[in-house]
């Protein structure tokens, strides 16, 4: 069972292209740019950041299936990564179509993430 430190949130909106990998990664990046976390490495197990736990979930609003969780795992310098993308988020209009943007439509995909820190118990 994991034990969390901490919960961080935010919100990747990709403006064209209608990628929600792009959306995803802004959204993690969104959540955890603003920390810094100098404690963790005294709280986890053998005070080794390989040792840190991040669960992240994702509102995705459409194509949950292609999400490359590779791509978004490598936006954490540290830790373990597990993901779960669920549905949810936000489609809206940009109001324009710009094909050398990779617009397919006007659509503005909008990507929440819950990021969890902490650790395994008992290791």
């Amino acid at each position: 069972m994991m034990k969390i430190i901490f919960v961080q949130i935010g919100t990747g909106v990709d403006l064209h292209g209608q990628d929600v990998t792009v959306a995803s990664m802004r959204a993690v990046r969104n959540a955890i740019q603003h920390n810094s976390m100098p404690g963790m490495r005294g709280i986890i197990p053998g005070n080794d950041l390989k040792n840190m736990q991040v669960r992240v979930k994702l509102a995705v609003p459409v194509d949950a299936d292609k999400v490359d969780l590779e791509q978004v795992k490598s936006v954490f310098p540290y830790g373990q990564i597990s993901i779960e993308v669920g549905e949810g988020g936000m489609i809206c209009s940009s109001g324009v179509v710009l094909p050398d943007k990779g617009d397919r439509n006007d659509h503005i995909y909008v990507v929440n993430a819950a990021v969890e820190v902490g650790y395994k118990e008992g290791e």
